[in-house]
């Protein structure tokens, strides 16, 4: 009987520790290196277009990379709001993913390269 205890007890623990692996957390975590056009110009793309492009109307564009640049205090606010704040972004859209929100802050802690 102790025997079968101790089989089921080590293969919990087995269990336990496959979930717990660094590869998984590093595929969640921001790139080691964060550029506008690497990284911060495809997550525009996908989640502030069509409404930030120039000549749309008095939204901030957010198509260039000086733009971006200009207005990364503001993206960065607005995308840590949630859903029915004052200025949350996307607008009419889901909360972006805080993995998501991360490439933009570390693109910012890191001096908001552009390439």
């Amino acid at each position: 009987m102790r025997k079968v205890s101790i089989t089921i007890l080590l293969l919990t623990a087995v269990m336990f520790f496959q979930f717990c692996s660094s590869t998984k957390k590093a595929a969640t975590a921001a790139p080691a290196v964060v550029t506008y056009e690497a990284n911060i110009k495809p997550l525009i793309e996908a989640n502030c277009t069509p409404c930030h492009i120039a000549g749309k109307g008095n939204k901030k564009s957010l198509d260039n990379y000086s733009n971006a640049k200009d207005f990364a205090d503001d993206i960065i606010a607005r995308i840590h709001k949630n859903p029915g704040e004052r200025g949350f972004m996307p607008m009419r859209n889901p909360k972006l993913s805080d993995s998501t929100i991360a490439v933009f802050a570390e693109w910012k802690s890191k001096g908001l390269l552009e390439k």
